[in-house]
């Protein structure tokens, strides 16, 4: 599995333990281990124009999702399929003001917005309270068994 990690922003992060993050989300999702996935870490302005570009909104955002190759989880019977992921685009100042009012570390907000940016990758939204109900769900799930699994680790 391919996980490229390129911090253009001033923010010091674990670029490692991100990495690790993605790995682990996507081997729980059954994606196939030559996929590709790419994290792109960036400033508010350049985040706002992303946002404003994809989304035709205002204002810098937490996470955005690019798909390329619309893979899919796979069930444990089917056999899962090799090609690009996309990209997640996360912004640290953002995550970093979010994470204050959380009332946890930058590090585990960031590691949120990772996993809810790859969900997306793969088909899950929140557009309606039932996908909504199933993605948050999924999120908790992940990021629960990554938590646990950097416990065992240490």
């Amino acid at each position: 599995m391919t996980i490229e990690i390129n911090n253009e922003t001033a923010t010091e992060i674990d670029e490692k333990a991100l990495s690790d993050l993605c790995r682990f989300v996507l081997e729980r999702l059954r994606i196939h281990p030559q996929a590709e996935l790419a994290v792109l870490l960036v400033d508010p302005t350049t985040m706002e124009q992303l946002h404003m570009q994809w989304m035709d909104e205002p204002g810098p955002t937490d996470v955005l999702a690019f798909p390329m190759d619309e893979l899919r989880p796979t069930a444990d019977d089917d056999e899962p399929q090799p090609g690009l992921l996309g990209d997640v685009v996360l912004c640290p100042d953002v995550a970093r003001e979010q994470a204050r009012h959380a009332g946890h570390s930058v590090e585990e907000e960031l590691h949120l917005l990772a996993t809810h940016g790859i969900l997306h990758l793969l088909g899950y939204d929140h557009g309606d309270p039932a996908e909504e109900r199933e993605m948050f769900k999924k999120q908790d799930q992940l990021l629960r068994a990554w938590r646990a699994h950097r416990r065992v680790r240490r």
